[in-house]
């Protein structure tokens, strides 16, 4: 069987995007580990408590990639459109309010939908976020 076990975000910071992620959102270390023999590479993975088997590798942008290739990189995550990063949540109301007094900034607070409570922020990179309780299917 094939599963999902980590996926990648760019970052524009390593130490930045390790602080929101655990300090804000409560996330917690997988792995952090420089390889001299890679130049340095810094291999850093967080992933929420309670789920082992999943991590985000939390990418910055690598000396290795072209000046131009970088620079279109950073516009496009400055917009927030290189994807979105889905979360859910037990309670929305309750952990917005939690998440916010944590500093998080929220682009949209939470509203009812016909599918749950959905609402949206931002990381420092600029990868959008949606942070949604979802609803019991009717009958």
């Amino acid at each position: 069987m094939i599963k999902i076990t980590e996926t990648m975000l760019w970052v524009r910071d390593q130490d930045e995007a390790l602080a929101f992620y655990t300090e804000k959102l409560g996330f917690e270390v997988r792995g952090d580990v420089t390889m001299p023999e890679m130049n340095n590479f810094r291999w850093l993975t967080v992933g929420p408590l309670g789920q082992p088997d999943f991590a985000l590798m939390l990418q910055p942008i690598t000396p290795r990639m072209d000046s131009e290739t970088a620079e279109q990189l950073r516009t496009l995550m400055a917009k927030g459109s290189l994807g979105t990063l889905f979360l859910t949540t037990d309670d929305c109301y309750g952990d917005y309010e939690e998440l916010t007094s944590r500093g998080v900034e929220f682009t949209e607070p939470p509203e009812k939908r016909p599918f749950g409570i959905d609402s949206a922020f931002r990381d420092p990179s600029g990868t959008h976020i949606r942070l949604t309780e979802h609803r019991e299917p009717a009958g």
